[in-house]
């Protein structure tokens, strides 16, 4: 996420090795000679536990900002996906976290995808929301590994990991 080229947040991906070596080699034979769409389609529709994990870096971040910036990623992700909006399903994804909560530098907010398409949001060691919602969890990860991904690189690396799997 970028504000006036300012540099918001650091984010990595982070996924099981062997569940995603498993996933990846039950599905596809041999190795391709770069990620491909299927691949990453693979890992947007699994139930494979996953986290993003977002550092906050700029002391002047709001939740209500935060909220924000995700209502529009996953609401654009829903639509790509279904067609439609939902916007209540989009909202839950920072569910009960306070506006109050003040996001300063080295903040962490964690993001994860649990087995059984969960998606469970924590902000600073707290859980926020626990949402069950196979739309939900698609479309959050979706955000980052899709066709429009919020940053092209992290998607790129991402990929990369996965062929060093086979």
């Amino acid at each position: 996420m970028l504000g006036m080229g300012i540099k918001i947040y650091g984010f990595g991906i982070y996924a099981d090795n062997e569940k995603l070596k498993d996933l990846m080699q039950s599905k596809i034979a041999k190795a391709p000679s770069k990620p491909t769409k299927e691949m990453y389609q693979m890992v947007i529709d699994s139930d494979l536990g996953m986290m993003m994990r977002l550092v906050i870096v700029f002391s002047n971040l709001t939740m209500n900002m935060v909220r924000k910036n995700f209502d529009e990623g996953l609401g654009a992700a829903i639509k790509k996906l279904t067609g439609g909006k939902n916007e209540e399903l989009t909202k839950k994804i920072m569910g009960e976290a306070s506006d109050d909560i003040k996001l300063n530098s080295g903040s962490v907010i964690e993001i994860s995808r649990l087995p059984g398409y969960v998606l469970q949001t924590k902000v600073k060691g707290e859980i926020v929301s626990k949402v069950e919602s196979e739309l939900l969890c698609r479309a959050f990860i979706y955000m980052y590994l899709g066709d429009d991904p919020f940053d092209k690189d992290a998607k790129e690396k991402f990929g990369a990991s996965m062929l060093s799997l086979f």
